[in-house]
């Protein structure tokens, strides 16, 4: 990122650690859920994910990484030849194209190896910051920033980690919060605890140690449960008083 990142109070970074810290606990096996063995199919995959949830990519990917094992044998190919292979994923015809598109260019570009640095993956179809922060942290080890995604973002606004809805500015909140050699740590720690606990809708997270001490959610949902309700009004009518419409 170019534009220097905003300077957090200490007691928001502490905040921010013991968030951290309880995440660790709950979740030490937190990890990316995409599977994948080498660098090039963690990038197909990550494509391929675009609005797409990571179990049905993972449905997708075997015969797909089976039928073009190396980034080679996509750029040989056409994207027509990809496509059965994503025809039951969102999107698939253009994922497809992009996918042919990024080998191809891995290829001509790149002698046939994912490029290691962020400028060089986001020249790649298909391919953002999100994108590249995915295969460079789960790949490389190099943490260039966070991988933010609806998880991330709703959890780290209800975590009180920002205030924004906009992931560029989620990013930049992140990086300035979490020690560097956690930015892609972190990502994974709130993607388990969103699809775990503190989901969007239907979740357990008012029931949650970690979302009841941190989340904004599960204090709003213990709040609702906690205040009193008020009697409902009747809508029926009293009974007429024994007489009333009689005539005298």
């Amino acid at each position: 990122m170019t534009q220097p990142l905003p300077q957090p109070g200490p007691a928001k970074r502490a905040r921010a650690l013991e968030v951290l810290a309880a995440l660790k606990e709950r979740h030490p096996d937190a990890a990316c859920e995409l599977t994948w063995t080498r660098p090039h199919e963690l990038l197909v995959a990550t494509i391929l994910s675009a609005q797409s949830t990571d179990v049905g990519v993972n449905k997708a990917t075997p015969a797909l990484f089976k039928r073009f094992p190396l980034p080679r044998d996509y750029a040989q190919a056409s994207p027509g030849e990809i496509e059965p292979f994503v025809r039951s994923l969102n999107f698939w015809r253009n994922k497809a194209r992009a996918v042919h598109e990024s080998m191809t260019t891995i290829c001509d570009r790149f002698g046939g190896e994912v490029p290691r640095t962020m400028e060089d993956l986001l020249t790649l179809r298909g391919v953002a910051r999100k994108t590249a922060n995915v295969v460079l942290g789960n790949c490389f080890a190099i943490n260039e920033g966070v991988v933010v995604d609806t998880h991330v973002g709703r959890l780290a606004k209800r975590f009180g980690l920002t205030r924004h809805d906009d992931p560029v500015k989620v990013e930049r909140d992140l990086m300035v919060l979490i020690p560097r050699e956690d930015w892609c740590l972190v990502s994974h720690l709130l993607i388990f605890h969103g699809r775990r606990a503190c989901k969007a809708r239907g979740g357990c997270c008012a029931e949650d140690a970690i979302c009841r001490r941190w989340c904004s959610e599960a204090r709003r949902s213990a709040s609702t449960r906690s205040s009193p309700s008020r009697p409902a009004r009747s809508r029926t009518k009293p009974p007429a008083p024994r007489g009333a419409g009689k005539r005298a």
